[in-house]
């Protein structure tokens, strides 16, 4: 992976439980053998701020540091940063 191309994942729409592993696989496949200590994961498109988006964020967070990475949230809106906050995944937003 060229170095200049930064590990996007998107999350739109509103997220529900059975979105989070095709979420994390696709974070996963995106990260092994590639040379990044962070991923991007882009929520500007996400309608609800719920648990589930929560979760979402938590298990590709985990993944992430499984494989030696970390991720940042763009573009999360007030909602999303506050239950974040909540449940200690501040440093994520």
């Amino acid at each position: 992976m060229d170095a200049t191309q930064p590990i996007i994942v998107r999350i739109a729409g509103r997220v529900s439980p059975a979105d989070v592993p095709r979420l994390c696989e696709e974070l996963s496949a995106r990260l092994t053998g590639a040379d990044a200590t962070e991923a991007i994961c882009d929520v500007g498109g996400l309608t609800d701020a719920n648990l589930a988006a929560v979760n979402a964020v938590a298990c590709l967070q985990l993944t992430a540091r499984r494989l030696g990475s970390r991720i940042r949230l763009r573009n999360a809106g007030p909602e999303l940063r506050a239950l974040l906050d909540l449940v200690g995944l501040g440093e994520v937003a």
